[in-house]
């Protein structure tokens, strides 16, 4: 009998059962559903500007008692892949999780000559010790191939941020599984001390390959180990640790969320093909490194909420992306994502409750 916690462990990575996943797959038989899916209540838009792409949104809770968010923005005239180029990390504050966010200012811009000059996106906020630490990914040629994790750190959330001169992480090795980049960062406290960063990646020769593919490379997940928040980090040396490219079909995940609750380390990640492009998926780890078969940890937009009709220009209408939830006293209490639309057809964040 199937069970939610089979696994295949080769060459020292952790692959999750292409036969567990084949079972739910077989005859139309549903995805597996989470506990985490059925405790969402949809809350609604915010941070909707005019002119702006918004995306990425990292909720905090401050010192004040109101809720400090951390976002990506660039220019509408860019269109959606203006992240890619033209990407800046921007801080705002509500009174309450579901107030009106208001602009406060932008905290980390593009910095011509240094490793993040052409973009600076996925802001990722921790608290650790008496000091906010802003990890995020930074390129300098505005492609994907220079993408780079680094850090911001600041002693209030007002800021001055101290950023790295240089990246905390660097892609692996030309032919390692992540030698195209580091970027996605999720920050987990271990209960030993350490300090356990998440990252996504892909290799160079498959996205090369799968150029005019639908998707390009196969994205897995990897693990860096620190003793400060700071670094320097360390990989874990049976990299990958989360790697679907077992299952066929180019089946891989992205916008990997991971924190440390009820003596486990659990997962939000977008799914990129497991079940479908517009859903969720939630895992769980004992020990950080096995990851259980995905379920599902939320729907696409449909499921939640009626809005108009897509313009033409997007092509991820109906999803939500980059999940990055606001913890109240160590649990979840609202998820925070990145939705398409909007009343200016751009993007915007979307906030669910966690009831």
């Amino acid at each position: 009998m199937f069970t939610r916690r089979t696994f295949l462990s080769t060459l020292g990575s952790s692959f999750i059962s292409a036969r567990l996943l084949a079972h739910y797959h077989a005859n139309g038989a549903p995805a597996p559903v989470s506990e985490f899916s059925k405790h969402l209540q949809p809350v609604g838009r915010a941070l909707e500007m005019k002119d702006w792409y918004v995306w990425c949104n990292s909720p905090i809770e401050g010192p004040d008692g109101k809720i400090h968010v951390f976002f990506s923005r660039w220019p509408a005239a860019k269109g959606m892949g203006g992240w890619i180029n033209s990407s800046e990390i921007a801080h705002a504050v509500a009174d309450h999780p579901e107030g009106k966010f208001e602009y406060v200012d932008t905290v980390l811009s593009p910095r011509p000559g240094f490793w993040d000059a052409t973009t600076c996106h996925n802001p990722h906020i921790r608290k650790l010790g008496n000091r906010y630490h802003l990890y995020y990914m930074g390129n300098s040629n505005g492609k994907t191939n220079t993408k780079r994790i680094g850090l911001a750190v600041a002693d209030s959330l007002e800021g001055p941020w101290q950023r790295s001169e240089t990246p905390i992480l660097e892609p692996g090795a030309t032919g390692a599984w992540d030698d195209h980049c580091t970027t996605n960062p999720s920050l987990v406290h271990h209960p030993n001390g350490d300090y356990w960063l998440y990252y996504k990646s892909w290799n160079t020769a498959d996205y090369e390959r799968d150029a005019g593919a639908a998707i390009r490379g196969n994205r897995k997940y990897g693990l860096a180990i620190a003793s400060k928040p700071e670094g320097p980090f360390h990989k874990y040396a049976q990299n990958p640790v989360i790697d679907f490219s077992k299952l066929g079909d180019n089946k891989q995940l992205e916008d990997a969320f991971v924190w440390y609750e009820q003596d486990r380390f659990k997962m939000l990640a977008r799914d990129m093909g497991v079940y479908s492009q517009k859903v969720g998926l939630y895992m769980e780890a004992k020990d950080g490194l096995h990851w259980t078969t995905p379920s599902i940890a939320y729907y696409d937009a449909a499921h939640y909420i009626q809005e108009p009709p897509p313009a033409p220009h997007l092509k991820r209408y109906g999803r939500f992306e980059r999940p990055q939830l606001l913890m109240h006293k160590g649990k979840p209490a609202y998820l925070f994502t990145a939705a398409q639309g909007g009343q200016y057809m751009t993007a915007s964040a979307f906030i669910f409750k966690i009831k």
